[in-house]
């Protein structure tokens, strides 16, 4: 197989303690995402999450709620934090929690098989990961590569994934690498 790591919105809003977005354990993520790096060197997509212009259907009670993150697409609480966005990597914005559709596909090239990290796990990475298996994509979720909005959340939507294999594996960073690196692409 040759997959891609995939980075789900790795931004400010979700790294900010002082954001309503934010998910506490962030920095692991991100240090995860770290350590996954050189492995997938050019073959990394990264994806950002913005509010819509405009809100429709289930959106407008959606962002009723969440108001303060009713911001313009080049707002600084939408973007890569830790140094993500100097990378070399595609960079897929939507402003759907899911980021699995046409511009990810592309932006994958050549991939038969994701591995998913980022936050929020139990959102646009669960929306994700469902989407893309459905589509018939393998999906490796690194549950130590990614944050939840609460330490519960995040193993309710792990255990949740868990439920789709083997469409959809529940791996960590040692296991990503140690595939990697005795050729077990997926993860």
């Amino acid at each position: 197989m040759s997959p891609a790591l995939v980075g789900i919105d790795l931004q400010a809003v979700f790294a900010d303690p002082a954001s309503a977005w934010a998910a506490p354990r962030y920095p692991d993520a991100v240090a995860g995402v770290r350590r996954l790096l050189p492995a997938f060197a050019g073959r990394i997509v990264l994806t950002r999450f913005v509010a819509p212009a405009r809100p429709q259907g289930a959106w407008v009670p959606y962002y009723e709620q969440w108001p303060d993150q009713l911001r313009p697409e080049d707002d600084p609480i939408w973007d890569l934090t830790d140094g993500l966005g100097a990378i070399d990597a595609p960079v897929v914005t939507a402003t759907t929690f899911g980021k699995w559709g046409e511009p990810l596909r592309r932006a994958l090239g050549d991939a038969d098989a994701i591995v998913l990290t980022g936050v929020s796990t139990d959102c646009c990475v669960l929306s994700t990961a469902l989407a893309a298996a459905d589509a018939g994509m393998p999906v490796a979720v690194v549950a130590d590569a990614c944050a939840g909005a609460s330490d519960e959340d995040h193993r309710r939507a792990l255990d949740a994934m868990a439920l789709y294999a083997p469409l959809i594996t529940v791996t960590t960073v040692e296991q990503v690498l140690r595939a990697r690196s005795t050729g077990a692409e997926r993860g």
